[in-house]
């Protein structure tokens, strides 16, 4: 009876804890992964530019990729700790009621009841009892001595997942990396072609201006002036056209900080011209393949399926566990006896076809994992060698690009020159003007490829770390 009563009152201690629990107001912490809008760029001050370093910086804490990352990391740290309860006891309370009036039930229950007696052997008694009720109250114990190796096996792969899951954050930092390096410099690249369409228009405006006096004092025909005022009118165009590629490469950027897209910014520097150091094939090679975290997954996957298998020959061990159990029955929640039992259980299976079923699928996947680690390696051979070699071309092509903007500004003030002294026709002075806004417009496009290919050769290597080399 004493030990019902003892039951009783832990139970109506956990229904008040229960209790309070549910109306008491939780106090949560604040998640640092999630986006503090407080802290964003643009609130800083009015004055204050966002930097390359700084945008990267609230990037990594606002990015929703990185929150997923982390919340990955999460979920295999749990899952460890569920492998690693493997080796923990299992406790167990149990409450059964039965009524019923079965031969054996009945005999059984009332030699657990302690009210066996003489008047019990009565052979009507025995074979017609009345119906009976028991209340069995247990406290279970389980404790794995050995589980044929699943636990160890489900500790070591969670482990190796714990791994992968800083492999994939790390790639994920990288690629946030590049997506803001991507669209930082993209905002610059789109204010400079706005600036290089806007001093087009003035420098036309100029043009039409003096073509007019011209006009007005007989020295050219009309159609001079009607060919200026068309050009006037593409290069407004063109400035209208930047102006909303400005527009949209801010929304991207915006994007890629994890802030809303109307977030109003404005970022620090301009697109200058920079000569990045950069190492041989080979050592990119190596680099890729030592630091490259999809690569390093990889390579993890191949262990994890190793262990895979290691945990499917454990299928032909034998399972050891140890019990013990504690219990009262009774007639009454407030009544009865107690009994105890502690033992030990081996398992063999003498015979489990699907034993050998499983570690033919364990030797599969690894055998499969073996071989996308080589094929990985080989595209990466192959994007190392590719983006190296863009990167090259863009870099030649920017170096051509800068000197053909010096040829097309030298060419136009000679055109200039000869169509005031009246040596050649408007025809080809609007074409040179065409000329220098394109090539300058294109020396732009070349210097910000040149920044996002050496960007794309350090992330294909493993090496876009941090972004010095581009604020540096």
């Amino acid at each position: 009876m004493g030990y019902h009563l003892f039951m009783l009152n832990i139970l109506a201690f956990t229904l008040a804890l229960s209790s309070l629990a549910a109306n008491a107001q939780p106090i949560l912490p604040i998640s640092p992964m999630i986006p503090d809008l407080v802290s964003a760029p643009a609130q800083q001050g009015q004055d204050e530019k966002l930097s390359l370093d700084r945008a990267v910086d609230f990037a990594m804490r606002n990015h929703p990729l990185i929150r997923a990352a982390a919340s990955g990391r999460e979920i295999v740290e749990a899952q460890l700790n569920e492998a690693q309860a493997g080796h923990w006891p299992l406790f167990q309370f149990s409450e059964i009621f039965t009524h019923s009036n079965n031969p054996v039930f009945v005999f059984g229950s009332l030699l657990e009841q302690s009210r066996f007696g003489p008047q019990n052997f009565n052979l009507d008694s025995l074979n017609s009892p009345s119906s009976l009720s028991n209340f069995r109250t247990a406290l279970i114990v389980r404790m794995p001595i050995f589980n044929q190796l699943e636990t160890d096996t489900k500790i070591a792969q969670a482990r190796i997942g714990q791994k992968q899951a800083e492999t994939q954050q790390d790639q994920v930092k990288q690629q946030v990396r590049l997506e803001v390096i991507r669209n930082y410099y993209g905002v610059l690249v789109a204010e400079g072609k706005k600036d290089v369409a806007t001093e087009a228009v003035k420098m036309a405006e100029a043009e039409v201006g003096r073509i007019r006096d011209f006009f007005e004092t007989g020295l050219v025909v009309q159609s001079d002036l009607l060919a200026a005022e068309v050009q006037l009118s593409e290069f407004r165009q063109q400035e209208i056209q930047a102006g909303g590629e400005v527009v949209t490469t801010y929304a991207a950027l915006n994007t890629a900080l994890g802030l809303p897209i109307q977030t109003p910014q404005k970022v620090a520097g301009r697109l200058a011209e920079k000569k990045f150091a950069l190492p041989g094939v080979e050592d990119l090679l190596q680099s890729a393949l030592t630091h490259r975290p999809d690569y390093a997954r990889a390579n993890l996957m191949v262990r994890s399926t190793e262990k895979r298998v290691r945990g499917a020959w454990g299928q032909y061990l034998p399972k050891v566990d140890v019990f013990s159990t504690y219990g009262m029955s009774g007639r009454d929640l407030t009544s009865g006896s107690s009994d105890y039992a502690i033992g030990a259980g081996l398992t063999y299976n003498i015979f489990d076809q699907s034993r050998s079923a499983k570690l033919d699928q364990a030797r599969a996947a690894q055998s499969m994992a073996a071989a996308e680690q080589e094929h990985l390696a080989s595209q990466i051979r192959l994007e190392v060698v590719r983006s190296y070699q863009q990167y090259v071309s863009i870099r030649e092509r920017l170096n051509l690009a800068t000197e053909v903007v010096a040829q097309a500004q030298e060419a136009l003030r000679i055109v200039q020159d000869r169509y005031r002294e009246g040596l050649t026709t408007i025809t080809e002075v609007l074409r040179a003007q065409t000329a220098f806004v394109r090539t300058r417009q294109n020396l732009l496009g070349a210097r910000y490829e040149y920044y996002l290919s050496y960007a794309q050769v350090l992330i294909i290597s493993g090496r876009l770390t941090d972004v010095q080399p581009f604020v540096s």
